[in-house]
């Protein structure tokens, strides 16, 4: 199975830090994001921290991405009481190879490419990667954003308040809510010396999302986050120059605390790359 087509960063972008908070749907109001007496940094921090209160989510990614080009998607997550998530992606500019779905589930990943996938692996579409067999090491890696299904694309919006030049840009509608859009610009090494006065678990799940642009050669994000009447991020936006390109992604959140629910595909159609590992070793 071919393995260029990846999982877009960001969100976390995707991909998509480990169960990290998101953000829901608003009532909205002409005040949303925002109140007479708060600073647009202080709104900006207020959405960040209720991002720490949500369970599940579903979200959509567009832009374009280093490397894959043009990509959008679709996927649901759920972080609480074990985490699974699935994908729905296309890389726009990677013509038949450039669909593919992820799964995350029971600490399983599988990657399903479709028909073109079962037309170099004997008829199975899925692969599976065993988690706790395979440590979610190299392998993972190799598959570059593949290894995104674990994080939380919810992480990436709260780096708006590592901006020091944070400003209210006006109010606007996403997806039918009244909203307040905000922007700013943040140095990634800033957003690592930030991480010492964090809680440990919010210090961890920032850290591992930190680390996905870092590997890029991005050093700095232009962001736009725009916050709902329940002072929550609806939508935000990445830009920044990567080794490989220019990044620009944005992630709206659809749905909040909604019931996930990740199959795990018909094992007839699976091929195990711990098995396919324990064959060639036989061998």
């Amino acid at each position: 199975m071919k393995t260029s087509v990846r999982v877009p960063v960001g969100a976390g972008l995707a991909a998509l830090a480990l169960a990290a908070g998101a953000v829901g749907c608003a009532k909205g109001d002409d005040k949303a994001g925002e109140s007479p007496d708060m600073t647009p940094a202080a709104a900006v921090a207020k959405a960040a921290k209720n991002t720490e209160q949500i369970d599940s989510l579903r979200y959509r990614m567009t832009g374009k991405v280093p490397e894959e080009g043009q990509v959008k998607a679709e996927a649901q997550m759920q972080i609480k009481p074990a985490l699974a998530m699935s994908m729905k992606m296309t890389a726009l500019d990677q013509g038949a190879d450039g669909s593919a779905e992820i799964r995350l589930v029971d600490k399983a990943l599988y990657i399903g490419g479709g028909p073109e996938a079962a037309k170099e692996m004997d008829g199975k579409s899925w692969l599976k990667f065993d988690l706790n067999a395979m440590g979610a090491g190299d392998e993972l890696n190799q598959l570059g954003g593949a290894s995104q299904a674990e994080k939380n694309p919810a992480t990436e919006s709260t780096f708006l308040t590592g901006a020091k030049d944070v400003e209210k840009v006006g109010t606007e509608t996403v997806e039918g809510v009244q909203t307040t859009h905000y922007k700013g610009t943040v140095a990634v090494a800033d957003l690592e010396k930030s991480l010492g006065g964090e809680e440990e678990a919010t210090r961890e799940k920032r850290q591992k999302s930190l680390e996905q642009y870092e590997k890029m050669g991005v050093d700095r994000l232009t962001m736009d986050m725009w916050v709902d009447g329940d002072d929550r991020p609806k939508q935000f936006r990445m830009r920044g120059e990567a080794d490989k390109g220019p990044l620009d992604m944005t992630v709206t959140f659809l749905g909040v605390n909604e019931p996930v629910k990740v199959t795990v595909p018909p094992a007839e159609e699976t091929a195990d790359l711990a098995e396919m590992m324990k064959g060639l070793d036989e061998g």
